[in-house]
């Protein structure tokens, strides 16, 4: 029998999709500021009720873990927690312990690449209006206070503690994801079995969007609104890190807030590092270990690291890709 016409009926925020004999699918699209960034959920079901809701839990919860792990909130557990440095250990969160711990793992794994405590370096400020940079007088003062192994978790007692008076944690690099998927989570356990969830560029999607696999941009480093490519997945994560999100220019060298643990300086890696794979553990925080060890490390660590493809934007703007990226996902390069 031949399906009868497709009507689209576009208002704010939904897009309904109605065949005139049946109807195949309601889609929301929502965009909410959280986490410092654009929130976008857009997500496919057949019954609108059941949507609204499910996007609705998963925007509550989404808000919840960025109130407990902002450190920027000085009412959340992670500001707690840099309050206590060097006094006390803190009560933590199941989802916060979890956080710490993945952030733990990938400091050893990046050989401290990657380090939450980078959250002592202050003084820096990113914005091309009004940017700021410390001393260097300011930043040996602080390196010492910059040390993943001083973050003592508990895990048994469900506590955290720093070590030292002074130290910071700052887990935006590791936290986004881990929130997204928790958004994600709570749409599966609503039954959703369609849906993309973009935070500010990193992107988490399960299933397709109206039978086809979901389409995801990676934007240009250096070009404003341009894409280096577009892949597309029906279940995973894409996740970029890169020197272009907060910046500010000096004397012409590019200060941007991705900070390099071993120097307190902005990281000198590449211009930017996309990662495509279809487990949290695998991918959280090592786009940004990337961007402060290196394309070199990056390459080679991941040959050994089956489930994870790479795009790599190096200094020069040269654009490398994993041997698996076009292999696993159907990735196609915006021509120049």
């Amino acid at each position: 029998m031949r399906a009868g016409w497709l009507v689209f009926l576009v208002t704010a925020g939904w897009l309904l999709l109605v065949n005139v004999r049946t109807a195949v699918a309601v889609e929301r699209n929502e965009t909410r500021l959280l986490m410092g960034t654009s929130v976008q959920i857009m997500a496919q079901a057949d019954d609108d009720a059941l949507l609204f809701r499910a996007m609705e839990a998963a925007f509550r919860e989404m808000n919840r873990l960025s109130d407990m792990m902002n450190h920027y909130d000085p009412r959340s557990v992670v500001s707690e927690i840099n309050r206590q440095a060097g006094v006390r250990t803190v009560a933590v969160p199941r989802e916060l312990m979890e956080v710490l711990v993945a952030a733990q793992r990938m400091s050893a794994l990046s050989q401290g690449a990657f380090d939450i405590t980078v959250g002592a370096l202050r003084g820096w400020r990113f914005r091309q209006d009004d940017p700021r940079l410390p001393s260097m007088a300011d930043i040996r003062a602080q390196l010492p206070l910059v040390n993943y192994r001083d973050v003592v978790l508990d895990g048994q007692a469900g506590t955290a503690w720093l070590r030292h008076a002074g130290m910071r944690i700052d887990l935006g690099g590791i936290a986004k994801l881990y929130i997204l998927h928790a958004g994600m989570e709570v749409l599966r356990r609503h039954g959703i079995r369609s849906a993309m969830i973009n935070g500010g560029g990193d992107v988490e999607v399960m299933g397709g969007r109206a039978g086809r696999p979901w389409r995801v941009g990676i934007r240009h480093p250096r070009r404003e609104g341009a894409l280096l490519g577009t892949l597309e997945l029906t279940d995973g994560f894409v996740v970029s890190s890169g020197d272009y999100e907060r910046y500010f220019i000096r004397d012409g060298r590019r200060y941007h807030h991705i900070l390099d643990p071993r120097s307190g300086y902005p990281a000198e890696g590449p211009q930017q590092v996309s990662l495509v794979g279809v487990e949290l553990e695998a991918l959280n925080g090592l786009s940004l270990a990337v961007m402060v060890r290196g394309p070199a490390w990056g390459r080679t660590l991941f040959a050994q690291r089956p489930g994870v493809e790479a795009l790599i934007v190096e200094r020069d703007g040269q654009a490398w890709a994993s041997p698996g990226l076009a292999a696993h996902y159907r990735y196609t390069p915006v021509a120049p």
